[in-house]
């Protein structure tokens, strides 16, 4: 299932956004690690790292996905089906910023076992804040593309994106509400867990 899934996304022209195998396997093994029952996923694209993280949860478990696009979420709701986890799969399109402060709004903060992060770069220390105020205490956060190609390194390099994640990565580093780890695998992991 997860194969086809890759194999499928490897033919669309923005097949770059889909996390790695090696990315997938570590976020389950993750998930199974803590216990996770209740995770939460920001960009989903083809639904590749929300299945893993389903696939890892019982069958009480809950996924909450955001994403923007129908088109790309419509591949990823076939395999959720095809692998029987779309009932323990939320769906929700839109702004992913205003889902995240909607679950704060409604009492869910501290709920959240896990989260990723995979979305806009620009967004990524919005969402954060808010990804920090919905997890557990002893929850993980995940977030991809932390190293965008080695780009982070080169002072020169003055991509709004660059920039946005070499913010990201020195606000993390100084934030002492979490503890955390940079993964050098694929384009750069960063591992927190909330203190």
């Amino acid at each position: 299932m997860l194969q086809r899934l890759r194999e499928e996304t490897a033919k669309l022209p923005e097949s770059g956004m889909q996390i790695s195998p090696e990315q997938g396997q570590f976020m389950r093994l993750l998930v199974e690690l803590i216990g996770g029952k209740k995770c939460l996923e920001i960009g989903t694209f083809t639904g590749y790292s929300s299945l893993c993280v389903a696939l890892a949860l019982p069958e009480d478990g809950k996924l909450v996905a955001c994403d923007k696009s129908e088109e790309w979420t419509s591949v990823a709701r076939r395999y959720w089906k095809q692998a029987g986890v779309e009932k323990k799969i939320q769906l929700i399109l839109g702004s992913a910023i205003e889902t995240l402060d909607t679950l704060v709004q409604r009492g869910e903060t501290g709920t959240f076992d896990f989260a990723f992060i995979d979305a806009d770069k620009s967004n990524y220390l919005g969402y954060y804040e808010l990804v920090l105020r919905l997890v557990r205490g002893g929850g993980l956060i995940l977030v991809d593309n932390v190293l965008r190609s080695g780009k982070v390194a080169d002072a020169s390099n003055k991509e709004d994106d660059t920039i946005a994640i070499r913010e990201f990565n020195r606000r993390l580093h100084d934030d002492g509400r979490i503890f955390l780890s940079m993964i050098p695998m694929s384009d750069g992991i960063t591992l927190a867990r909330k203190l």
